[in-house]
């Protein structure tokens, strides 16, 4: 009886398998992003105006993956007339709203004029991982000596990119509102993932997993709707709804909405890891910083971007030997296991 029961529980899937399909899924959202906003794939959209398509896009593969995986069923149960369907708790739509905020504030950041992807990212990114520990000493989690390595890697991989640029300290104020916004979402958003879901179980994580899907693309794209409908400061919003399906750039956001979820999904079960957040918020930062440097190189080698900064390129360099560091555990143990 035990050992049927056993076998039918969900098995762990490894942190790296789900940093490779972080990876794989960002490389080509951010370059769409930057190229769109920028005028290379035909007349430019700005950063709102994206939004919209590509996130009602988002909503779709978000609700085609939990339908497709089966996982919808891991999800809290409510009655509702003769069905059962699944919802979120209080604290999982907390995360979900959290989650929201993170998809707008990200896609955004790569479209923000004077400023490249690679910096945008490496502000977002530092400002995460120099949280970690914090949130990991709030939660009382155990940090392994090895975490604390590449955490350190990681942030001086920042430091380096900052060196002598005069954008670090004259950044746009919608930069500095939407670094912020993205840090304070990302703070509580981990509070409650070591809180409730990181554990050795995986049906708790899954379960805190599709409710927080549940609700942070569909609330991004109400939000969305309600500035539209207030026009003023957010009529590129309100273009996004009217304007930017009948343009010839239709088919982009929804593309980059879908790629977009895939980060979503992907960078969500790395950061929902059993491991301490000074673990799992590296691996999860190294894997996207890395994706925005091979984006950056994507677009200079297609001639719509200027070359990789020597800064980023040392940056780049720390995160990859952050990323070798953060390996080496799971290395010994396979090889020992063998």
């Amino acid at each position: 009886m035990s050992s049927t029961a056993n076998s039918a529980e969900p098995k762990a899937v490894s942190i790296w398998w789900w940093a490779f399909g972080y990876f794989m899924a960002y490389v080509p959202y951010s370059a769409l992003t930057k190229a769109l906003s920028d005028g290379h794939l035909g007349e430019a959209i700005s950063g709102q105006a994206i939004l919209p398509l590509s996130t009602f896009a988002s909503m779709l593969a978000m609700v085609a993956f939990l339908l497709g995986t089966g996982w919808w069923r891991s999800a809290t149960k409510r009655q509702l007339g003769r069905y059962r369907v699944p919802v979120p708790t209080r604290w999982t739509a907390l995360s979900g709203l959290c989650g929201a905020t993170v998809l707008t504030t990200t896609t955004l950041a790569y479209t923000i004029d004077g400023t490249s992807i690679v910096f945008m990212m490496l502000l977002l990114r530092g400002g995460m991982l120099a949280m970690a520990p914090l949130v990991d000493a709030l939660s009382r989690r155990k940090v392994q000596l090895i975490s604390w390595v590449a955490t350190g890697l990681t942030l001086c991989s920042l430091l380096v990119t900052l060196v002598g640029r005069d954008e670090s300290f004259a950044l746009p104020l919608v930069a500095i509102i939407d670094v912020t916004a993205y840090l304070i979402a990302y703070f509580v958003r981990l509070r409650f993932m070591s809180k409730l879901a990181k554990s050795d179980d995986v049906e708790v994580t899954r379960r805190y997993f599709v409710e927080e899907q549940l609700v942070s693309t569909p609330a991004a794209f109400l939000a969305l709707g309600l500035l539209a409908l207030i026009g003023g400061p957010f009529a590129d919003i309100r273009a996004g709804f009217t304007e930017v399906p009948f343009s010839a750039q239709a088919l982009w956001p929804p593309l980059i909405g879908v790629l977009s979820q895939g980060t979503g999904i992907f960078g969500a079960l790395v950061l929902l890891d059993k491991s301490e957040n000074t673990f799992s918020v590296p691996v999860n930062r190294a894997s996207s910083l890395l994706a925005g440097v091979v984006a950056t190189l994507t677009l200079y080698a297609l001639g719509v971007s200027r070359p990789l900064d020597w800064r980023e390129g040392v940056g780049a360099a720390l995160v990859i030997s952050a990323i070798v560091v953060l390996s080496v555990p799971g290395m010994l143990k396979a090889r020992k296991a063998s």
